[in-house]
C-alpha cells in the first residue's frame, strides 16, 4: 500500500453523516506525529476524595441503579449528573405556553446521567475485561429501555468523554447519557441521507461499508473499520453485521461481544497514539422512527481521538481536512497486537 505521502489529494463524500472531507497528502504526517504529547487527563483527584470510588456513593447525586443490582459490591452504577445540563422534572414541559409559537424554544427538559464504569479510581475502560465492558454497554442499554418509557424523551446520547482536552472534568472513568425531547438536527440529517442512500441504491450505507481496506477487526457480531470518508484522523466505527436500527435491541450475547471490541480498539488507539485524549457516541435511531427508515437506519459507535484542532476552514465550510487517508490509518491500527492485554 502506498503511503498517504504519496498520494493525490482527494475530496470524499460521507453518505452516513452527508458532508466531504478532503484528504490531503500534502498536510499528512508520519503515523509517530499524531502520538499524543498531552497529558489526556483533568486533574486527578485523590482517590480517597473522589466521589465515583466505592465508599462514598453518599457524596454522588442520586443513583439510578447499578450492576449487580442491590449488592454493596457494585461493578458499575448509573446516576444522576450532580449538574446536568436539563431537568428532568417533567412536568416542566406539561404547560403549553412554555413551548415558543415559533417553534424555536422548548423548555429545558430532560435526564443527564452518569455512567461510573469502574469501582476503582485508576481502572479505565479498557482495563477492564471483555465482560465486564459488556456490563458498561448493558447499563447503557437498560437506562436508555427506561428513558424510553418517558413518553417526552425523544432520543437518547450515550457518550463518553476520555481526557481533559475531549471534555472529561474527572479522572475516575465514567461516560454519559443525555435524554432530549427534541430528535437533534444532526441525527435528522444523519437519517436522512442514510435514507437518501438506501432509496439510491437499495441498499443500506452501513451494511455496505465493509472493505478489506478500511477493516480493522471482525468479531462474531461486529466489525471496525476506519471509515472510507473518516472525518478526523484514526477515527473508528464499530457496527452491527447484522442489519439494526436500534442499540437498545441489542442482547446479552452481543452485549459481551461488542464489550469485546470495543475494548480492543481503545487498546489499539492508546497503544498506537500514546493514549490520546478521545470522545465515542452511540449514534441510533429515534424511539419514534418512521417505519421507512427502518431498512436504512444502522446504529453504529464512534471513536474518535482528539489529534488537532477544528480549524475556521472546517466550521465555514462543513468540510473537514484529514491528513490521513483512511486505508493508512486502518492498515496502522490493524497490525497492533494487544492480544496480551
Amino acid at each position: 500500500m502506498s503511503s498517504s505521502s504519496s498520494r493525490s489529494p482527494e475530496l470524499r463524500r460521507d453518505s452516513i453523516f452527508n458532508r466531504w472531507v478532503i484528504f490531503s497528502p500534502a498536510r499528512s504526517r508520519r503515523p509517530s506525529d499524531f502520538k499524543s504529547h498531552s497529558n489526556p487527563n483533568p486533574k486527578n483527584p485523590n482517590p480517597s476524595s473522589c466521589p465515583f470510588c466505592i465508599g462514598h456513593e453518599s457524596e454522588c447525586a442520586p443513583e439510578i441503579f447499578r450492576f449487580p443490582k442491590g449488592s454493596s459490591n457494585w461493578k458499575v452504577r448509573v446516576i444522576e449528573n450532580l449538574y446536568p445540563a436539563l431537568k428532568r422534572d417533567e412536568g416542566i414541559i406539561s404547560d403549553p405556553e412554555r413551548l415558543d409559537p415559533k417553534g424555536c424554544v422548548v423548555a429545558g427538559f430532560g435526564f443527564h446521567d452518569v455512567v461510573i464504569e469502574s469501582t476503582t479510581h485508576s481502572v479505565h475502560l479498557p482495563d477492564l475485561s471483555e465482560a465486564e465492558v459488556g456490563e458498561v454497554v448493558r447499563a447503557y442499554k437498560e437506562r436508555i429501555l427506561q428513558l424510553k418509557r418517558v413518553g417526552s424523551v425523544k432520543y437518547v446520547q450515550v457518550f463518553k468523554n476520555h481526557g481533559a482536552s475531549a471534555g472529561a472534568s474527572l479522572t475516575h472513568s465514567h461516560s454519559q447519557m443525555i435524554g432530549l425531547p427534541i430528535v437533534p438536527p444532526s441525527v435528522s440529517s444523519r437519517l436522512k441521507s442514510m435514507k437518501e442512500y438506501y432509496d439510491r441504491t437499495g441498499k443500506c450505507g452501513l451494511c455496505e461499508a465493509l472493505s478489506k481496506d478500511i477493516l480493522i477487526n471482525k468479531s462474531t457480531h461486529f466489525f471496525s473499520i476506519v471509515p472510507f470518508a473518516a472525518t478526523y484522523p484514526f477515527e473508528i466505527w464499530i457496527v452491527p453485521r447484522d442489519h439494526t436500527s436500534y442499540f437498545h435491541d441489542i442482547d446479552e450475547e452481543k452485549v459481551v461481544d461488542f464489550g469485546g471490541l470495543l475494548k480492543l480498539m481503545l487498546l489499539k488507539m492508546s497503544s498506537q497514539l500514546n493514549d490520546p485524549p478521545y470522545n465515542f457516541m452511540i449514534h441510533t435511531a429515534p424511539f419514534e422512527l418512521p417505519s421507512d427508515h427502518l431498512p436504512c437506519a444502522h446504529w453504529f459507535l464512534q471513536i474518535v481521538p482528539q489529534l488537532g484542532v477544528t480549524g475556521g476552514f472546517e466550521m465555514g465550510s462543513g468540510c473537514y481536512i484529514n491528513p490521513v487517508f483512511p486505508e493508512d490509518a486502518a492498515n496502522i491500527l490493524r497490525e497492533v497486537d494487544c492480544s496480551q492485554r
